[in-house]
């Protein structure tokens, strides 16, 4: 009997022992069909993009060269990830305004469109996508504020030269909190001068001619705090921030020794940190794209003094962005061009000058920081060239931009770093 009882004590552990197999295998079963959960990697809060507009891999050479010299480097360079970017738009030769739209909306599209594929159709921007997402936002220029590349980030236009329309979209559709740079005309009707006179004495055809009304009284009735100069600037306080420090530029670029300029009335390093200083209020994050234009404009001129002059502000205001990073290591920097442009070489000091005596006729001789050594800048164009540009970034997500690679990328990595679709 008792030999009965340990036999069904037995059985009774066995039939226990299959039943939990049998449910476990069946568990394993059903869980295997499920979609895996989805890794939850590191997230960028803040991004702070940098366009060096026109500014190719031998600009970048001349400025560092007269920067810091053969054994030093610039803010810029000095980030650990590296990339290269194919620049053409739906012509071969991009502009700034198709290279900025790469960028910010992925799509590639003709010259002289913002914000908008080849068939005009908009498309969301980095910055729409950063601000839906309870990010604040940021454009920062010398350039008019308004001008092709900021403008891609913030409007939808067929049309790069729809400075006005550009302007109300800020206000009305994307809706960006922090505006600084030049472009006053485009903000007042004609005849209605702002805090810049109309026709100045250094370009006498710079005067307001807006189409969308008084669009300045319009950003204050949106809570816009409006300054004009680097005072009020530094004064200014709350969360949304429209900064108009110029007719048009904050430069002039015209033929060199005939009246050409750069010396903006707020250099990009103070508008840069005001920028950061104001959107870092949001506990969310913020995106920040910030523009050094007349490297390119420079270079159109084949004026290499003040395009390495401009260079030399954009690589300051780099170093402020990388401080920031260090204190908040949940951000982004990015240090880019859209395009080359004058098709730029630094070459030995000798006396041989392949390009000619024109406009492209060699600039130079520029000292080499720190030594007795110097160089000249050869030009091949005044227009733009197809070749790739550099890239450099550093801080959280930063591995993503490594490689080579289309324009459109930079916004793919964008959204992926930030975990926004």
């Amino acid at each position: 009997m008792v030999h009965l009882e340990r036999h069904k004590g037995y059985f009774v552990f066995l039939s226990i022992l299959i039943l939990s197999l049998i449910f476990s295998s069946l568990a394993m079963a059903q869980s295997s069909h499920r979609k895996p959960a989805k890794p939850q990697g590191p997230k960028t809060k803040n991004v702070i993009l940098f366009v060096g507009d026109g500014m190719g891999a031998a600009a970048r050479e001349a400025i560092r060269l007269s920067t810091v010299g053969t054994s030093g480097d610039l803010e810029m360079n000095k980030m650990p990830y590296t990339g290269s970017i194919h620049t053409s738009s739906t012509s071969v030769v991009t502009d700034s305004a198709a290279a900025a739209t790469a960028f910010a909306s992925g799509v590639k599209t003709n010259n002289g469109y913002v914000g908008v594929t080849p068939n005009g159709k908009s498309v969301r921007t980095v910055l729409e996508a950063a601000h839906d997402a309870g990010k604040s936002t940021g454009l920062v220029t010398t350039s008019q504020i308004t001008d092709a590349t900021p403008a891609a980030f913030g409007a939808h236009v067929m049309n790069r030269s729809q400075q006005s329309d550009i302007a109300n979209q800020y206000l009305t559709k994307s809706h960006v909190d922090v505006l600084l740079g030049g472009g006053e005309d485009f903000w007042y009707p004609a005849g209605h001068a702002g805090a810049y006179a109309d026709h100045p004495a250094e370009d006498p055809s710079e005067a307001s001619k807006g189409t969308r009304g008084n669009l300045v009284k319009k950003a204050q009735r949106y809570g816009y705090n409006y300054v004009t100069n680097q005072k009020d600037l530094m004064k200014a306080k709350g969360q949304k921030l429209l900064g108009l420090f110029a007719n048009e530029e904050m430069f002039q670029q015209k033929p060199e020794g005939q009246g050409d300029l750069y010396d903006p009335t707020v250099p990009l390093p103070v508008m840069t940190k005001k920028a950061i200083d104001t959107l870092s209020d949001n506990k969310k994050g913020f995106f920040l794209m910030v523009e050094e234009e007349a490297v390119d404009e420079m270079a159109h001129a084949n004026n290499a003094k003040l395009a390495i002059k401009s260079g030399q502000q954009l690589d300051k205001s780099v170093k402020i962005a990388k401080d920031f990073a260090k204190k908040h290591p949940d951000t982004l920097v990015l240090v880019l061009a859209d395009h080359e442009c004058g098709g730029l070489t630094v070459e030995a000091v000798d006396d041989g000058d392949e390009s000619g005596d024109g406009v492209s006729k060699e600039d130079g001789p520029f000292p080499v920081a720190h030594s007795n050594q110097s160089f000249t800048v050869d030009w091949t164009t005044g227009g733009h060239s197809a070749v790739d540009v550099p890239l450099t970034a550093i801080g959280k997500n930063a591995d993503l931009f490594q490689g080579t690679y289309e324009n459109t990328h930079i916004h793919d990595a964008l959204l992926k770093a930030m975990r926004i679709k």
